[in-house]
């Protein structure tokens, strides 16, 4: 396996734990419409909408699949291009499919990380633990994660 492929799948592992499947769409803590593990588009870009059809857990696989190959791991690749540990590309892979690539690119986290400052990384991350003006639990444990792998 390689070090993307194995950067994939451990992001995937975290985005499903975080995420959990939901088949109905819904609205996140933050107030967005969504779908599946997580996903707030589909493939074609549309955005989730609460009339929207339920989904299968396999068509939530293969949207989780596609979006974190086509939109988050070529992302982070771009605004933090010297990653080279499969672990903390996958860390990133999360963060950046939860937050978006704008918190990523505005953060003092990818500048943390782009100067190899690998130490400053889990504070910057710990910060990421609000959502609607509130300090959310599984926020915090999510970063935790992520951490443990940075």
């Amino acid at each position: 396996m390689s070090n993307e492929e194995l950067a994939l799948a451990v992001a995937m592992g975290l985005i499903r734990r975080f995420e959990g499947f939901r088949s109905r769409p819904y609205l996140c803590p933050a107030g967005v419409p969504t779908i599946g593990y997580g996903q707030t588009r589909y493939l074609d870009g549309r955005r989730v909408r609460l009339s929207d059809p339920p989904i299968s857990q396999a068509a939530a696989e293969r949207l989780l699949l596609l979006t974190v190959q086509r939109t988050y791991l070529p992302a982070v690749q771009r605004l933090c291009p010297g990653i080279d540990h499969p672990e903390r590309l996958a860390a990133i892979i999360d963060f950046t499919f939860n937050l978006g690539s704008g918190a990523l690119q505005a953060s003092t986290l990818r500048r943390r990380i782009n100067a190899g400052r690998w130490d400053d990384v889990p504070a910057e991350l710990r910060k990421w633990v609000w959502a609607a003006g509130k300090r959310l639990r599984g926020l915090v444990l999510r970063r935790e994660a992520e951490v443990a792998l940075v």
